[in-house]
């Protein structure tokens, strides 16, 4: 760590990215007649390839929305070449994901068991493989760099100034976040992080957020410009999730009872997310109505992840000790076919997380039919509609998730599994890929042409 703060140091010392002497104001929707749609971009994710299975080690959402942003940018006409770190030997240099996106391999440290707090050592090597890469192509061939995370920032911060680029970064979370609201006994984020996030928000020419409020964290956090800060809700692949056939079909595809309350967890196994929490309320319900246990089923649906891999078996520690064991199920991380089936066979998604800047978890299940619990947490509120998609719960009280919860143990029309179920559906339709690639297109647009107007003025 302290070879790259020395390092960090050095980056701190190069010349700030350019910005428009003139700032505009915040446009949440950019006019896409304010620049060119940019032809190619290479996009940059170091610690996490879109080619892993979500809920898998440190894949989560951010795979996904890379995955689905990158297929939608090229159905707009703008190609996509996704470099990653390269995590097995016998991976090919590039691999086409669909068409128009190209996912490059990068050789930076050791293919296998490297942790993502030993990835900032890494980050030259994987700069140098990137500019390797670009070496073959000939000038101009990038028109932006679009960077997700810190990790990537950095070796976008550099790309793009060695080429002569915009930097577009996208943070998904934040240290200053995370620590402020740290599940019991989990990590806090390392100043090193810290340092790096504050030198990318000041480096990029801009910077998207995925709702209002994590926008308004970039200011408050790390002093963001507001002006380069533009607000672009992640989407959700609406042709994959959706009610389709319905929960019994999906009940059945699964072995699962029909005549059960299901409340599902799915996501990445660490504090972060407190999938804890869905246990010890399902623990509280049998408690309090022991008749429950006849037809209560909880799946928990994903792998360790960060810092739950010190304990990989903590969850299922917990519920032994809760004596529940008998009524969870455990489920190792499913493809995205699957896993929209587990949506739908639920009653209702349980996603008690300390942390979330967005929360694409609960529009896939609001997508596919079925109502969530959430915490009332950073982009959770815009995810789910209180009170009419789901319910939003403030705080992490084990007994307010097992209050809400036992408004679902109710059967018929009017219980909130069907009721919310259809407004979840309706709620989630306006969250299709589409338009999130549109707006990701206009904030690119506007990045160029305020690079370009600057040129113009620095040459006279």
């Amino acid at each position: 760590m302290s070879q790259y703060m020395a390092r960090l140091g050095q980056l701190r010392s190069l010349p700030r990215a350019r910005r428009p002497a003139q700032p505009q104001q915040q446009r949440p929707w950019l006019r896409l007649g304010s620049g060119r749609r940019p032809r190619r971009v290479a996009m940059l994710s170091v610690h996490t390839s879109p080619l892993h299975q979500p809920g898998t080690g440190d894949a989560g959402g951010m795979n996904v929305y890379i995955v689905e942003l990158a297929k939608q940018l090229a159905a707009h006409g703008t190609q996509v070449e996704i470099f990653t770190r390269s995590t097995a030997a016998a991976l090919p240099p590039s691999v086409e994901l669909a068409p128009g996106v190209l996912v490059r391999h990068i050789d930076a440290g050791p293919y296998e068991g490297l942790a993502k707090e030993e990835l900032p050592a890494q980050l030259c090597a994987f700069t140098h493989g990137v500019m390797q890469a670009w070496a073959g192509h000939r000038p101009g061939h990038y028109d932006l760099v679009h960077s997700h995370y810190w990790l990537s920032g950095h070796v976008g911060w550099l790309a793009a100034q060695r080429w002569g680029v915009p930097l577009v970064n996208a943070m998904h979370t934040m240290a200053k976040v995370k620590n402020a609201a740290l599940a019991e006994g989990d990590a806090p984020e390392p100043a090193a992080r810290v340092i790096g996030e504050t030198q990318i928000v000041r480096a990029a020419d801009r910077l998207i957020a995925n709702t209002a409020e994590e926008a308004g964290e970039l200011v408050r956090h790390y002093e963001a410009d507001p002006a380069r800060t533009a607000v672009v809700h992640p989407g959700v692949n609406l042709e994959r999730f959706s009610p389709a056939d319905g929960r019994a079909a999906a009940r059945g595809r699964l072995g699962l009872p029909q005549d059960a309350l299901i409340p599902l967890f799915a996501g990445r196994i660490q504090p972060l997310k407190a999938p804890e929490i869905l246990l010890r309320a399902a623990a509280l319900l049998v408690q309090d109505e022991p008749s429950l246990r006849r037809r209560l089923l909880v799946p928990v649906v994903g792998g360790p992840s960060g810092s739950g891999l010190a304990k990989p078996e903590w969850l299922h520690k917990l519920a032994a000790k809760l004596g529940i064991s008998d009524i969870v199920r455990f489920r190792p991380p499913v493809d995205q076919e699957e896993l929209a089936d587990w949506y739908r066979a639920a009653s209702v998604l349980v996603m008690p997380s300390y942390s979330e800047s967005f929360g694409l978890v609960a529009v896939e299940a609001q997508a596919c039919g079925t109502p969530v619990i959430a915490a009332a947490v950073g982009g959770l509120p815009v995810a789910v509609r209180d009170e009419v998609s789901g319910f939003l719960v403030d705080g992490h009280d084990p007994r307010d998730y097992a209050r809400t919860l036992r408004r679902f143990v109710t059967d018929g029309p009017d219980s909130p599994v069907e009721r919310m179920g259809e407004a979840a559906a309706r709620h989630a339709a306006g969250f299709g890929w589409d338009a999130a690639a549109a707006g990701t297109l206009e904030v690119y647009a506007d990045a160029m042409h305020d690079r370009r107007r600057h040129l113009r003025s620095a040459h006279g």
